[in-house]
């Protein structure tokens, strides 16, 4: 174990630091569905990573395509040159999004991703003419990164609270969680699906010509698995055409295979204008994002002046080991077998997660594609501290979960089979009979 000063120098992201050093919980290996402690103990990973692990840990294909690249190719600039595995990832990309979008533009994270898109959609309106359309709508407890643009448009106040202003012109659709009407609900709710028409509101109150662009998530994860009801996202797509307002999905949680399908925008049948991704793109093995934009945006900005089109970039664009991993994670993909088990395991799964209903404390239960959040009932005065309390008990029995608030959050890696979802969701059962 790390001594007391090597504890003390790392300042954790997202964590109780204070807690954490107090009693740490380390991994020290991973292989499929397992982590490993210091001390060779298994822990069944309930959360690919941090939804970033959607083939399984230590994945052959991938492992061996990041060794070989590190020794071929260790680094090559990203500005006015390239490297040939930058642009055959592209054309395969674009084939894995049933040829959707025109071009993919590459980050490093999902927050560079948001921030990315941003700055396209306002470099196409201001390239179109129209450079007074610098609004954005998002939602309320939507999480769109931690840059300042993803911020601005996120909807989770902890996140917001201790930066200031943030960006300006700013606005937010109501949420789509509903214990009253939704409680318990099986894949999409039924209910909810009106509450985007909050978007005229939005613009009667801005006026259309002032609006950029909506960005949402198909399903907002890190808020505690908040679902889309039935026809939502179908209308945000038919308000956004008939205003002339571009359409972002945030599939950072949702792309590459985690709702079953490759992306989200595939389960729900809406095709979004922009599409930011991360984590799954490269199985979490080196960090890199993807914005994917309809060519028409692209083509846009092309029509511009002689040089420099879109004066924005990162030192590490298409690096070459994380092209390499996200090679070898989109093979795995196209194979097909991952998706397959995906989708043959989420009705299996989703009667285990329901299966939780009538335990105490727990009072929802949601879930789509291998994604579920159980709610429980807040300790008064203390909110977070049960689903915490669970959370450590997992971690001490053997598996990982995630808890965002008072919602225990799972998105196992899409290899699992009905073993580890009885492993996981019967530790749990066990864990929230025992919460005070």
């Amino acid at each position: 174990m790390a001594s007391t000063t090597s504890m003390n120098s790392y300042w954790m992201p997202f964590t109780a630091n204070r807690d954490y050093k107090a009693a740490p919980r380390m991994v020290a290996s991973a292989s499929g569905m397992f982590y490993k402690d210091e001390n060779g103990r298994e822990i069944l990973d309930g959360t690919a990573g941090l939804w970033c692990v959607p083939l399984g840990h230590a994945q052959p294909k991938v492992v061996a395509a990041v060794q070989h690249a590190v020794a071929t190719l260790d680094y090559a600039p990203a500005f006015q040159m390239s490297h040939p595995a930058a642009f055959e990832l592209a054309d395969k990309l674009m084939t894995f999004t049933g040829n959707k979008f025109g071009q993919v533009f590459y980050t490093n994270s999902g927050s560079e991703s948001v921030d990315t898109a941003m700055k396209m959609v306002l470099a196409y309106h201001r390239a179109r003419g129209e450079a007074q359309r610098t609004r954005f709508i998002s939602r309320e407890r939507g999480y769109h990164g931690v840059g300042f643009g993803g911020l601005s448009v996120g909807g989770i106040g902890a996140n917001r609270k201790h930066f200031g202003p943030l960006l300006t012109g700013v606005d937010y659709l109501p949420h789509t969680l509903s214990l009253e009407h939704n409680a318990f609900s099986k894949g999409e709710p039924n209910w909810g699906a009106h509450l985007a028409d909050d978007l005229e509101r939005l613009v009667t109150l801005h006026d259309a010509s002032n609006i950029a662009a909506v960005i949402v998530e198909p399903l907002a994860g890190s808020a505690g698995v908040i679902l889309p009801p039935k026809g939502y996202l179908k209308r945000l797509r038919e308000l956004c055409d008939k205003h002339g307002i571009l359409l972002i999905f945030d599939e950072v949680i949702t792309g590459f295979g985690r709702m079953t399908t490759p992306f989200g925008m595939d389960y729900f049948d809406v095709v979004p204008d922009l599409m930011t991704t991360a984590k799954g793109l490269t199985n979490g093995v080196v960090p890199m994002g993807a914005v994917f934009s309809k060519g028409f945006i692209y083509d846009t900005l092309m029509n511009g002046p002689a040089g420099i089109e879109f004066f924005h970039g990162y030192t590490y664009s298409g690096h070459p080991l994380a092209v390499a991993a996200a090679l070898a994670s989109l093979e795995v993909f196209m194979e097909g077998e991952v998706l397959a088990n995906a989708k043959a395991m989420a009705p299996y799964w989703e009667e285990a997660v329901h299966s939780l209903k009538g335990l105490p404390h727990v009072i929802d239960i949601r879930n789509v594609g291998l994604i579920a959040g159980i709610e429980l009932q807040p300790i008064a005065g203390k909110p977070g501290a049960r689903a915490m309390a669970a959370y450590k008990k997992a971690f001490a029995e053997g598996i990982l979960v995630r808890t965002t608030g008072d919602i225990i959050a799972m998105s196992p890696p899409l290899i699992l089979e009905k073993k580890h979802i009885d492993q996981l969701v019967g530790t749990l059962a066990g864990i929230l009979k025992t919460l005070d």
